[in-house]
């Protein structure tokens, strides 16, 4: 019997979001809506199992994990990319680790949720509505407010073109940002620290790398205006959490939204929790039921491929020409 893991169904909804039953008889598959943080415990719930579907970075795969799972064949995430995964051991182990080709409008769709809930303190107001309060405060107009992305991918760039249609003046930066690029999605290249100093909303769109982590740090807060708002719906290691903190304590900002955490699940005693001046969300942008039906389809076919022997969506390519590749019995 082949035994499947997938990990971290928070929302215990995996197995009606894929026709698991797709699958050989021979192949069992367990759902965890649970989630480890301790390796130990990851390795001892894992130890027997060939093959791991992960949830983009919510449960981390590093060198240290990887050299504990003997029997692990085949691990998977949904999306393209993870960098919780340590491609490079799982290579060296023989391990194939692939991903879902899947692509949307969802994390742009939940940017600009959390800019409309900021600006117009949409939670803050619903609240104070449940508990009897009637318009506690005042909103912001984001017509002719300047909108300020960093990183103008594929995200960013959907993001942009969104922020014209609210009449805002669009600038971007982003290390290898040309003036071309930026002027096809209705956006002006500027210096990150022009875009800093003149931005009403800053929001983030770059992938963590060694020289993108901890970009935005106390210097940076400074630099931005105090009725600015911070959007992060990307990866929490772009900026200094405590810095932020820090920022929105002393109002060096007005407010922040962040969908992306240094730590997740969130706390129960994080310092975020308890300040006024920020909307937070669980790490929505991807969860969608159209984005987890499309992505865990995906995985059924990336096992259903691996079983015939020809691996589909490989992440570490060079793997599959090593002579201690793991094969599922």
């Amino acid at each position: 019997m082949i035994k499947v893991a997938v990990l971290d169904d928070y929302l215990g909804v995996v197995r009606e979001a894929a026709d698991w039953d797709a699958l050989p008889g021979n192949v069992d598959v367990h759902v965890f809506c649970d989630h480890l943080s301790d390796e130990d415990a990851i390795a001892e719930r894992l130890r027997d199992f060939a093959l791991v579907v992960g949830m983009r970075e919510r449960t981390r795969f590093g060198k240290s994990l990887l050299e504990r799972l003997p029997n692990l064949a085949l691990l998977v995430t949904l999306g393209k990319v993870n960098p919780s995964f340590d491609l490079q051991r799982a290579t060296e182990l023989g391990i194939v680790v692939s991903g879902t080709g899947v692509q949307g409008t969802d994390p742009m769709e939940l940017t600009w949720g959390l800019i409309l809930a900021i600006a117009r303190n949409i939670p803050r107001e619903d609240r104070a509505t449940r508990e009897g309060r009637w318009q506690t405060s005042f909103g912001v107009r984001l017509a002719g407010k300047t909108l300020g992305v960093v990183g103008l991918g594929r995200i960013g760039s959907q993001v942009a073109l969104v922020g014209q249609a609210f009449q805002m003046p669009v600038i971007a930066w982003s290390q290898n940002l040309t003036r071309e690029q930026a002027r096809e999605c209705g956006a002006t290249l500027v210096a990150k620290d022009h875009l800093l100093a003149n931005s009403d909303i800053v929001t983030l769109h770059l992938r963590l790398s060694d020289r993108t982590r901890g970009m935005i740090g106390a210097r940076e807060f400074e630099q931005m205006k105090s009725t600015a708002y911070l959007v992060n719906t990307a990866r929490s290691g772009l900026l200094d959490e405590v810095a932020l903190i820090n920022a929105l304590q002393n109002g060096a900002i007005a407010g922040a939204a962040l969908d992306v955490f240094d730590q997740e699940p969130l706390p129960a005693d994080h310092p975020l929790r308890g300040i006024e001046n920020t909307v937070i969300t669980p790490h929505l942008g991807g969860v969608t039921a159209d984005r987890y039906r499309a992505d865990y389809n995906q995985v059924i076919e990336n096992i259903l491929s691996h079983l015939d022997g020809k691996p589909l969506r490989v992440l570490n390519t060079e793997v599959l020409g090593r002579p201690n590749l793991r094969r599922l019995a």
